[in-house]
């Protein structure tokens, strides 16, 4: 199975001390060493900028200055592969993109899908991943249905409804964002985090790295981290229940579903 990593913030912030440890488990304290790729979407609105390499990211030079460069977002994507379905190759390589209704939307999936998903509609795989193919029937999903990609409570319950068909075929572990919000879904195993202040230490939990986030951060700042796994040592992450599903804007949470609650907690108009 693969790794997932995402972040959500009010303020632009870098995801350069989690994905560091992100890309340890892509081969050297882990087993996905099947590709990397990182999605960061500019702050003002100007697109999203992809990084992916069929490579282990844990001896990845690329993925090395990667890990160097200041980049700042509200929303940000991360994966590392372990293959299972499809060739260890660049277009298999998450996260995937396509632009839909004027909008930039990446996608990353853990999991493991079984049988044919209907392939009709305008959105289309380039690679062999049952990940790619599940992007696709999404967005297909969306445009056939007509939603407002604007109108987060229609958005979030759609997807909500895609994540859990896709789920009733295998595994189903998801990251999706256009940049202004990002929507989770574990069906498996999934850990969120939200820093705020007071702010503290953050210790990696497959690296030698510490960082005290107070000395980079404001009071006002809100950072939401989505991952596989819990990244550091001495952090309280919660664990995400089965068919549990979140949307973040801002690094606040607008919509849950939390069926262990039987909640749903609509976004805001």
């Amino acid at each position: 199975m693969c790794e997932l990593l995402a972040l959500s913030a009010n303020t632009p912030t870098d995801m350069t001390f989690s994905f560091r440890g992100l890309a340890r488990r892509g081969g050297a304290t882990g087993e996905h060493g099947d590709g990397w790729g990182l999605a960061t979407f500019d702050p003002s609105g100007q697109g999203v900028t992809i990084y992916r390499e069929e490579n282990p990211a844990a001896f990845s030079k690329v993925a090395a200055e990667v890990a160097d460069l200041d980049l700042k977002a509200h929303c940000s994507i991360a994966h590392i592969r372990k293959a299972t379905q499809g060739v260890i190759a660049l277009e298999n390589c998450h996260p995937f993109h396509r632009q839909w209704q004027g909008q930039e939307w990446v996608f990353a999936h853990n999991g493991d899908i079984k049988g044919q998903l209907d392939g009709a509609g305008p959105f289309q795989p380039y690679g062999s991943t049952d990940s790619e193919a599940a992007f696709c029937w999404i967005l297909n999903g969306l445009e056939r249905d007509s939603i407002d990609p604007h109108n987060p409570a229609a958005l979030f319950g759609t997807l909500l409804d895609r994540a859990n068909r896709l789920a009733n075929l295998g595994i189903f572990n998801c990251l999706i964002s256009n940049g202004a919000w990002l929507f989770a879904y574990a069906t498996t195993k999934l850990h969120r985090l939200t820093r705020r202040a007071p702010f503290t230490t953050a210790t990696l939990a497959d690296d030698d790295l510490t960082v005290d986030f107070s000395q980079v951060t404001t009071d006002r700042d809100v950072v939401t981290i989505v991952s596989t796994e819990p990244l550091t040592t001495n952090e309280c992450w919660l664990p995400m229940a089965p068919g549990e599903a979140l949307l973040l804007r801002c690094g606040e949470l607008v919509a849950h579903h939390d069926p262990s609650a039987w909640l749903v907690t609509p976004a805001s108009p």
